[in-house]
């Protein structure tokens, strides 16, 4: 192996991604463990770090490695073995720093169990009801908003942390330091994928798409910088998203984390009872309809074949990291508002 330091430095790299994995899996409590003591000094140094660089780290690393990539095939283009020991290197590293910044936490306790919600199944009508909450709650903060722009997003980002700092004064396990929320440059990428953000294990970046509806961008804000707490689950970083901006002192927020729970409740009623959601939908204000309306007509442009692979592969993506539900899983928020919801009424 002295012949082959890429390909060693690769193999080591994949067992301690390998050992980590084991243990999170398999060490009860140890994922807990890690994520409150080991991933917040990751968040602070290495997440700090990449952020004092205005733009998405993980964006630019993309198109920077892409070239790299091509220059370094060219030059060992009859040296197949440094091509594959470079290969090797490269994939260990990114497979440990897949583990060691966002595979571990999957196994961590859910959010949930930290709240004293009553989780359990709900009646059509307490359906209705939190809907009909979202409703009033919506007319009162819409306002005639225009779709930020890309000068915007710095001020944004900030009271997205700020939201989420907010949120951690109530909830212990959602304080501490959060790096700043970037746009990605080319939003193409993620709407493609039929993504709103994405949190980069790689640069411990949450990324978000600014082209897409202006009143999707301060839950997505929140939704991403939840990973950067430690929970993965997708229908918890939703809730966490809604809580943070609900409790927002930021109107634009507040309208943003009602809005979004609309969408996800008001599905969840339309399924059981569409003549009631209909009834709902019908008290929603002009600008709210007109902010749906633009929403769905943005993502339907992007529908396609490559819309669909991306969602087969999230969905495998979480099944792989022990959310058996797959995408479907997205649907326990409501459960969750739900349960929040009977906490406050």
């Amino acid at each position: 192996m002295k012949k082959h330091p890429l390909a060693l430095i690769g193999i080591l790299f994949f067992v301690l991604a390998g050992l980590l994995q084991l243990a999170a899996r398999n060490i009860a409590g140890f994922a807990e463990w890690y994520t409150i003591t080991v991933y917040p000094f990751i968040v602070r140094i290495y997440g700090g770090f990449c952020n004092l660089l205005p733009l998405s780290v993980v964006e630019l690393g993309i198109y920077i490695l892409t070239v790299a990539a091509i220059l370094y095939i060219w030059l060992h283009l009859r040296q197949w073995q440094k091509i594959l020991e470079g290969a090797v290197a490269f994939l260990g590293f990114i497979a440990f720093l897949f583990t060691a910044n966002c595979g571990v936490n999957y196994y961590r306790r859910p959010f949930s169990s930290y709240l004293s919600l009553d989780l359990r199944e709900s009646s059509v009508d307490e359906l209705e009801a939190l809907c009909s909450y979202l409703v009033d709650q919506i007319n009162g903060t819409v306002r005639d908003y225009e779709q930020p722009g890309l000068t915007d997003q710095f001020a944004m980002a900030r009271q997205g942390q700020a939201a989420m700092e907010k949120l951690g004064t109530e909830y212990p396990q959602l304080s501490g330091y959060y790096p700043r929320p970037k746009p990605v440059l080319v939003s193409w990428i993620l709407a493609v994928q039929q993504l709103c953000g994405i949190y980069s294990p790689f640069t411990v970046e949450a990324n978000y798409n600014w082209q897409m509806t202006g009143y999707n961008i301060p839950h997505t804000l929140c939704h991403e910088l939840s990973h950067l707490r430690g929970f993965m689950r997708e229908d918890e970083a939703n809730f966490i998203g809604y809580l943070a901006c609900i409790t927002s002192e930021e109107d634009f927020f507040q309208y943003s984390g009602y809005l979004m729970g609309w969408v996800h409740a008001g599905n969840a009623l339309a399924a059981q009872d569409p003549e009631r959601y209909m009834a709902l939908r019908s008290r929603l204000d002009p600008q709210a309809l007109e902010d749906l309306q633009a929403n769905n007509s943005y993502w339907d442009q992007y529908e396609g074949k490559v819309a669909e692979v991306a969602n087969q592969i999230n969905d495998t993506y979480l099944k792989l990291n022990d959310q058996k539900e797959g995408v479907k899983s997205y649907g326990r928020v409501v459960d969750l508002m739900l349960a929040y919801y009977r906490e406050q009424n």
